[in-house]
């Protein structure tokens, strides 16, 4: 499959240019310069051809954190087999651009101009500046306005061999993109309101619905594949800002696939990747670190509301926590998001290589203290960049995986239960008797198990304690929550 790498300094339509050709809003895009930061990969239909897409940082350059995101932009255009240089038509053709052009040309690769924001007739007169690049494959568009693309998808299609071509019953006519009505995302940001006001109690952003055709709508990212299938694993990478969820996620990967710098907040969009592991397929995402509400500043609060998104549709969740630093309260909200997911976790004190590891029976208390929720979450100490016990990681998401994924007998739970009635009766409610009849499990992912009584409501939740603590001791339900319902007999 072809590689498309759409690159170009910051601000000039890339990643809207990349949301048409993947035919949803999947990339955030915005006016605010670095918006796009890391990599995001996703395969598209062009024409009757499949290909790798390739939404890539802005080419710019001053601070650690840009030079970082052009560096791996770059690496991004010499890996692929197709280019697309990405300049703002309304502006005059910048020197830098040029000679990043003949760069890529002199690469032997097909490269195309690509100058957006020719919103209109009047302006194709602009196009005229930039045959100074000495290219034939000079495109004129206008993302936002449907202008100009079907000559741009019939050169990429031309590009790309037939080989490639997909079956006609699964192909869509990607030319019909060009119809489709334009979607205004920076109308979309005026219309959407957050609150700035700094209330410890609440982090992330307000609760707000997203519109069915928002920017954010259709963007299960994570959710590609067949949601019943346990070789599949889902893993949301979750933590406050600059604990090291980007290190974490290319040390699992084994390569530099997010960007990481000191700056709070890299982190914009969710990137995701898959490796396959053992004869599973491990989806990991790095979602935008969250702060306290009034810490989030300009992007950061449309790209938290991906995180959200990640957690839904996610089956485990790896809660990233910065062991050289006291935990604080906002470590805390964080996990209890995964915990009111009922997601399988695994808490990861990262930076353990500059922590006081000589602590480690205290530190691991703390967790425990602070983190009394998520008891069933194994801890692990590593360091992401030193790559310290990371091996290790892969290992245990595949046993927390097969824990969330089992089915246990109903004969088997029904011993356990048996034998905790026995040690422990049920307590009488008003002068009621309380019978539980049986128990069995009805859904795995997390696992579910319904209790069958003749008064549900008679069912204390310290009771309900007591009877998962219980079955924890008799099956291994480590790092995976276990729900109950109780219900009466012939309730659905």
């Amino acid at each position: 499959m072809k590689k498309i790498a759409i690159i170009g300094r910051p601000n000039v339509g890339k990643s809207s240019l990349f949301n048409r050709l993947v035919k949803k809003r999947d990339a955030i895009t915005s006016d605010l310069a670095g918006t796009t930061r890391d990599i995001k990969r996703r395969n598209a239909i062009i024409i009757n051809k499949q290909v790798e897409l390739l939404d890539t940082g802005g080419l710019d350059k001053g601070c650690e954190l840009f030079d970082k995101i052009k560096e791996m932009s770059l690496k991004a255009a010499y890996m692929a087999d197709i280019i697309l240089y990405v300049v703002d038509g309304k502006s005059i053709p910048e020197e830098e651009d040029k000679k990043l052009f003949y760069e890529l040309q002199n690469l032997g690769k097909d490269v195309a101009l690509v100058v957006n924001k020719i919103d209109n007739d009047k302006m194709k007169d602009n196009l005229w500046d930039f045959y100074e690049f000495g290219t034939d494959a000079i495109f004129g568009i206008s993302v936002s306005h449907n202008r100009g693309t079907v000559e741009l998808l019939e050169w990429i299609a031309s590009c790309v061999p037939d080989s490639d071509i997909v079956k006609e019953e699964d192909a869509e006519d990607d030319v019909r993109i060009v119809k489709e009505e334009a979607i205004d995302d920076e109308e979309f940001f005026s219309q959407h309101s957050f609150s700035d006001q700094d209330d410890d109690d609440y982090i992330y952003w307000d609760e707000e619905e997203v519109e069915d055709d928002s920017v954010f709508a259709n963007n299960d990212l994570i959710k590609e594949h067949d949601e019943d299938d346990e070789d599949h694993i889902k893993i949301a990478i979750i933590g406050r800002t600059n604990v090291g969820k980007s290190s974490l996620l290319n040390a699992l990967l084994g390569e530099e696939r997010s960007v990481v710098s000191s700056v709070a907040g890299t982190t914009i969009d969710p990137i995701d990747e898959t490796i396959d592991y053992k004869g599973k397929q491990l989806t990991f995402v790095d979602t935008a670190g969250l702060r306290r509400r009034g810490k989030i500043l300009g992007i950061e609060k449309y790209a938290l509301m991906r995180t959200t998104e990640m957690l839904e549709n996610a089956n485990m969740a790896l809660i990233v926590l910065d062991a050289s630093e006291p935990f604080l309260d906002l470590d805390e909200k964080i996990a209890g998001l995964v915990d009111s997911n009922r997601l399988a976790s695994i808490i990861v004190l990262n930076k353990w290589d500059i922590s006081k590891r000589d602590e480690h029976d205290k530190i691991i208390r703390e967790v425990r203290d602070r983190f009394k929720f998520l008891a069933y979450a194994p801890i692990i100490t590593l360091s992401a960049k030193s790559h310290q016990r990371v091996d290790k990681l892969h290992d245990m998401i595949l046993e927390i995986n097969e824990n969330y994924s089992q089915r246990i007998p109903t004969s088997k739970i029904n011993e356990v239960i048996e034998k905790a009635l026995r040690r422990h009766t049920l307590p009488s409610v008003s002068g009621q008797v309380i019978r539980i009849y049986y128990a069995t499990q009805y859904e795995t992912r997390p696992p579910k198990i319904a209790i069958i009584m003749n008064k549900p409501s008679g069912l204390h939740f310290t009771y309900r304690r007591y009877l998962t603590n219980k079955l924890r001791e008799a099956f291994n339900f480590s790092g995976t929550p276990l729900l109950f319902k109780a219900k009466k007999k012939g309730e659905k």
